[in-house]
């Protein structure tokens, strides 16, 4: 319910935040900014994430039931893709330091890209994130219960389930990626 999700969204902000107090003890007034500014960074991420989602399962008609199973696994799987980002992008400018040009060039290009906002930004999120998957795979119009892949003629076939957790999964680095821009 509307009542239950928000209260246990207060319990975790106030996770968060009585967490910051352990933070400020610990390590100080610095640190406790540092802990607080990324806090607040990645609670816009994930609210920013929540439209997109609520626009991506009432574009492809996913029934209620089967949102948590995309959920679940598109957020488990963001979280492994940004372990990987990170170690990867650490261990490249380690060794590479004029990777940091290239990054920050990046980051310069995606924040140009965000400026230069549309009235249709974020509505073809979907679309886009759909033709990708449908390079790799067919995707069928039809749902076959919770699975993401299913059989259609013989031929395997992926579901909007599959098209559903696939955008989940590249809306976590655009967006991610989107805000570290500003």
């Amino acid at each position: 319910t509307m009542k239950g999700a928000l209260r246990e969204s207060m319990i975790w902000v106030a996770c968060g935040l009585a967490f910051s107090g352990v933070i400020a003890y610990a390590f100080g007034s610095k640190a406790f900014g540092e802990y607080i500014s990324g806090y607040l960074i990645e609670k816009s991420l994930s609210v920013d994430n929540v439209f997109v989602w609520s626009m991506l399962f009432a574009t492809l008609a996913i029934p209620v039931k089967y949102q948590h199973r995309v959920l679940f696994w598109g957020i488990l799987g963001a979280l492994a893709m940004r372990a990987i980002f990170i170690f990867l992008g650490a261990a490249l400018i380690s060794r590479f330091w004029w990777l940091l040009l290239v990054f920050g060039v990046f980051l310069v290009f995606t924040g140009l890209k965000v400026i230069k906002h549309r009235d249709d930004e974020g509505e073809k999120e979907s679309t886009r994130g759909l033709g990708l998957l449908r390079k790799i795979i067919p995707v069928s119009d039809q749902l076959d219960g919770q699975k993401f892949l299913t059989r259609i003629n013989g031929k395997r076939v992926a579901t909007p389930l599959l098209g559903a957790l696939f955008v989940v999964e590249i809306t976590d680095p655009v967006s991610y990626t989107h805000l570290r821009a500003h």
